[in-house]
């Protein structure tokens, strides 16, 4: 990409990212950060510094090698789009399906299946994916659809501004709701997992009581962050592993205090007992505040229905 820019004499004193990063709204700041750190942006002939303050009046040249995005295959899906526009696509997520391919599941994932919804998103990176569900977790997950869009989301992201409420059952019973603030990082030990850690980064996950059961508590939970596999280790950091989990012991611990067919259930139940369940966030282009909520996954819902009706006591 190339390109030439006049700065605006009212810019003088701002930075010179801060700058780029508002008369190039298509590209992320970070991005446009790299640029300068690499040398691809010149301000009057000379490299600088992301940091350096515009006098104003001054011709910058950009001349930066984008990413290659990588080429996956178009695959028919039925996707269950809860919004579609111009700019987004929100889609409710079942569980079993891998949101981006990788080693051991190159084929059959939401990416294949968006790039045969809306071939243009193959332009974007990640093709406009802009975070995750574990493969294992059900509900709502938003994409852009345009340049704009993404680099907006990731934006609000960043910002912390994107809210994300999610239900799950967990192992034990709850008194009251709390707050998590503790960091997340690669387990020492078990490289497939995560794990409270101090050389981790920030995770904050706010949660509240939504329902009890006997030896069980459904909970409705908020993320501050999104570190990789968050509310599961927070909540088995609290000694509550989510139902079902078999990386962080709630498919072992489940099930003590329910009668029989209750407990068989909670113990069969083949997956994190996690759902995403609603998304708020503001519109890449208009800005206004949009929201979504979908019902509890069908397997989840029949779960909790176990646990509530006459056998679910023991």
């Amino acid at each position: 990409m190339e390109q030439r820019l006049d700065i605006d004499p009212a810019d003088a004193g701002r930075r010179l990212d801060q700058v780029l990063a508002r008369l190039l709204p298509t590209f992320s700041r970070a991005c446009i950060q790299d640029w300068i750190d690499a040398g691809m942006v010149r301000v009057d002939g000379r490299a600088t510094k992301r940091r350096a303050k515009l006098a104003g009046g001054e011709q910058v040249h950009i001349r930066a090698w984008l990413a290659a995005q990588d080429d996956h295959d178009p695959e028919p899906m039925d996707l269950a789009i809860v919004h579609e526009d111009a700019h987004l696509l929100v889609i409710d997520k079942p569980a079993g399906l891998v949101v981006h391919p990788a080693a051991g599941n190159w084929h059959g994932t939401l990416l294949n299946g968006l790039l045969h919804h809306e071939p243009a998103l193959a332009t974007l990176p990640r093709c406009g994916i802009v975070h995750r569900l574990d493969k294992d977790t059900s509900g709502l997950l938003v994409v852009a659809k345009t340049p704009v869009a993404h680099k907006s989301l990731v934006e609000q992201l960043r910002a912390r501004t994107i809210h994300r409420e999610y239900r799950a059952l967990v192992v034990g019973v709850l008194s009251a709701g709390g707050r998590v603030d503790a960091p997340v990082g690669r387990h020492p030990v078990r490289r497939t997992a995560m794990a409270v850690t101090a050389a981790g980064k920030p995770a904050v996950t706010d949660y509240r009581v939504a329902a009890r059961y006997p030896g069980h508590t459904l909970l409705a939970l908020r993320l501050q962050t999104g570190r990789t596999h968050q509310i599961r280790v927070h909540m088995a950091h609290l000694g509550y592993p989510l139902v079902g989990d078999p990386l962080y012991g709630g498919a072992r611990s489940a099930g003590a205090g329910l009668a029989a067919a209750a407990a068989t259930a909670v113990r069969r139940f083949p997956r994190q007992a996690l759902h995403a369940m609603r998304l708020g966030l503001e519109h890449p282009e208009s800005g206004a505040p949009m929201q979504w909520q979908v019902p509890m996954a069908p397997d989840l819902e029949a779960l909790l229905a176990t646990l509530e009706g006459p056998h679910g006591c023991a």
